[in-house]
């Protein structure tokens, strides 16, 4: 592997197409490189690497050098590389590139070059000094800049495959893809990871549909943390509860890198994990790390896979296999070279990751030429296929506390079942031994009951085929509604009116359903159905009113009934008094005494042959005089006749029954002389 040519010294290279490495240096540990008429600041120690006069040289980020150019060609690189120093690459600006892990990127605008710092997991800090030491001396035009194309993610990585694969440091040009394809179908390419140690100036999401459409399958490799047991600059945490969250987040890269070069769900994505010499600590960590990789890859929709060596991570994993304390990659790249027959290796048993799950590397570091082109590659036998696609129009349509869930089955799959998992809440369970289960078969709906009302839920359904495997899941949300009741009064006059009034909610963002169906519902005080009253429409605000006339006594409530993704919900429930209007009229209000009067009075409705009840005040408090029963249009009456002079205040009271409110009459005053 070389740097860059024979017999030519680094920094002379800097004197080749106008490109300067210029001196002397800054200081006597320094130099300072030109590009375009950019100027920056580096270690005398780091070598300058012409591209445009050297395309070969392998652009490796695990030495430091600085990099002038960008070239396509065929790199002279080894098969397999990990690690990362600190380093510097300038080239032409064409595309806007974001920073990704360990790699700090400037765009330099006014001379139009892209300054791309490379660093080791930590260092971004000296990464970041290096560049701010950079200053254009020469602008040029403003460089065009292109933005990245949006990539919609259709490719799945492998799909069903059994056959040779090559892996290489940096991905091929097309040239060298189509002069292998005779002799390979499957390549192995480093999309992610903060040790991933050779620049991919052809791996791009055109690279990757230009070679998908003529039949490469493609093994997605990360190369992130390495075992704590290892001389490696960048290691996971020795720490298992670590180094599990430090493998989800490596997953959570990984599946952007892959969706940024158009590879779906279904696909695999190997984490590589260098070999090791074990330790009980250091494989704890190794299995955690690659459980959360795993789970958090098929939370995603993808599968988790794993590259290690066969005596180190393979034995590890193959050890652990059946254990309950970790999740287990769902697919098995292990090294073994020269182990036989090809697809084999004694350290890891032949019923484990049987069921089409292994990537076996059995020969590395080879130069091989096809097509009249050389490479150096790791060489695979290939027996995977691919997890089975999703569900589709999956959807739930809420009532009130049911709801039913519906999907489509995916073509061209034998099915083994569908499973449903869900939960409480917005969020879905991510895997389907999470959450609580709700479906296992294989029809296309399920009717959910027993919902709380004013709930949220969320579903996650997966399709697992015939031979055990499961695609990616699909989430729907069941977003709990709430109903709120107000009335104009608590108690009304028989004959008056109520006005009930309610604002329909969403639960999770508290927002307001407008044009909507809801549904006054009233029942009797005395009542055990619930009838309707009343239906309307929210409006604008998801604010419904309605004026009612109960005739007795009667409890409303206000529901909504749901929708697609809407759970329905009743409110509380409001009662509204209605009390009998109850005259008094005393006839004569003054009398001598020895005489009689009269107070009579009517109560409707009539209540015939209910009791009414003569009252007298006496200090502070009423005092029971007498009863007497409503005649059959509800008339009372009651004669009285004092004994002694004085004012005397009467009331007729009647008490309630089942379907109204007790009242009274207004007091009486009478005088007697």
């Amino acid at each position: 592997m070389r740097l860059f040519k024979p017999g030519v010294p680094a920094l002379a290279l800097g004197l080749i197409a106008g490109l300067a490495a210029t001196g002397p240096a800054v200081a006597d540990d320094t130099q300072t490189v030109s590009y375009h008429g950019y100027q920056v600041t580096v270690p005398a120690s780091w070598p300058v690497i012409d591209l445009s006069t050297n395309p070969t040289a392998c652009v490796r980020l695990d030495r430091p050098a600085v990099y002038l150019g960008r070239s396509t060609s065929q790199a002279d690189c080894p098969s397999h590389l990990v690690g990362r120093s600190q380093g510097l690459m300038l080239e032409p600006l064409t595309t806007a590139q974001p920073s990704t892990d360990g790699l700090l990127r400037r765009a330099v605008a006014d001379a139009g070059v892209l300054a791309t710092a490379y660093y080791a997991p930590g260092a971004e800090r000296a990464a970041s000094d290096v560049l701010a030491t950079g200053r254009v001396v020469s602008k040029s035009q403003s460089a065009r800049v292109a933005q990245p194309a949006a990539v919609a993610p259709t490719v799945v990585a492998t799909g069903n495959f059994a056959g040779n694969a090559f892996d290489t440091c940096a991905a091929p040009p097309q040239a060298s893809m189509d002069a292998w394809q005779a002799d390979y179908k499957g390549v192995g390419i480093y999309i992610s990871g903060g040790l991933r140690a050779c620049n991919q100036p052809n791996l791009t999401a055109n690279w990757v549909a230009a070679n998908a459409s003529k039949g490469w399958q493609f093994l997605l490799i990360d190369v992130g943390l390495q075992a704590p047991c290892t001389t490696y600059s960048s290691r996971m945490s020795s720490v298992a509860s670590t180094a599990l969250t430090q493998g989800r987040n490596a997953a959570i890269n990984a599946v952007a890198a892959a969706q940024g070069l158009g590879f779906a769900q279904r696909s695999a994505i190997y984490s590589d994990i260098e070999a090791y010499t074990t330790t009980a600590a250091c494989k704890a960590a190794v299995l955690s790390y690659l459980s959360g990789w795993t789970q958090e890859l098929n939370a995603r929709g993808y599968v988790g896979g794993a590259y290690v060596g066969a005596a180190s991570g393979g034995a590890d994993l193959a050890s652990a296999y059946t254990s309950t304390a970790y999740t287990r990659p769902d697919n098995l790249w292990f090294a073994h070279w020269g182990s036989t027959p090809v697809g084999t290796s004694r350290f890891i048993p032949a019923t484990y990751w049987n069921n089409h799950q292994r990537v076996h590397q059995f020969a590395g570091d080879t130069a091989e030429t096809h097509g009249g082109v050389p490479m150096n590659i790791d060489r695979n036998y290939v027996n995977l296929t691919a997890p089975p696609p999703p569900v589709t129009s999956f959807r739930v349509t809420g009532g009130v506390t049911v709801a039913t869930l519906q999907w489509g089955k995916p073509a061209n799959t034998t099915l083994g079942q569908i499973i449903v998992r869900g939960s409480s809440g917005n969020t879905a369970p991510q895997l389907p031994t999470a959450g609580t289960a709700i479906y296992n078969g294989t029809a296309s709906s399920f009717a959910l009951t027993g919902l709380a009302n004013s709930g949220s839920y969320a579903y996650r359904v997966w399709v697992k085929n015939s031979a055990g495997k499961i695609g990616p899941g699909v989430d729907v949300r069941l977003i709990g509604t709430k109903t709120t009741i107000a009335a104009s009064a608590a108690s009304i006059m028989y004959t008056g009116s109520v006005t009930l009034t309610t604002v329909v909610t969403r639960l999770n963002d508290a927002s307001r359903l407008s044009g909507v169906p809801v549904v006054l519902y009233s029942k009797a005080a005395n009542a055990t159905k619930w009838t309707t009253a009343a239906q309307l429409t929210s409006d604008a605000n998801g604010v419904v009113s309605s004026v009612q006339k109960p005739s007795v006594s009667t409890s409303y409530m206000w529901g909504y009934n749901g929708a697609v993704g809407l759970l329905g919900t009743r409110s509380t429930a409001a009662l509204v008094q209605v009390h009998p209007a109850l005259s008094a009229y005393l006839t004569p209000a003054a009398i001598k005494l020895g005489a009689s009067t009269l107070l009579y009075g009517y109560l409707n409705p009539a209540h015939a042959g209910t009791t009414a009840y003569l009252q007298k005040r006496s200090g502070t408090t009423w005092v029971a005089v007498t009863t007497g029963k409503l005649t059959a249009n509800g008339k009372y009456a009651f004669s009285i006749k004092p004994t002694a002079r004085g004012t005397y205040t009467y009331r007729v009271v009647w008490l309630a029954d089942a379907d109204h409110q007790g009242t009274q009459t207004a007091s009486k005053v009478l005088t007697v002389s």
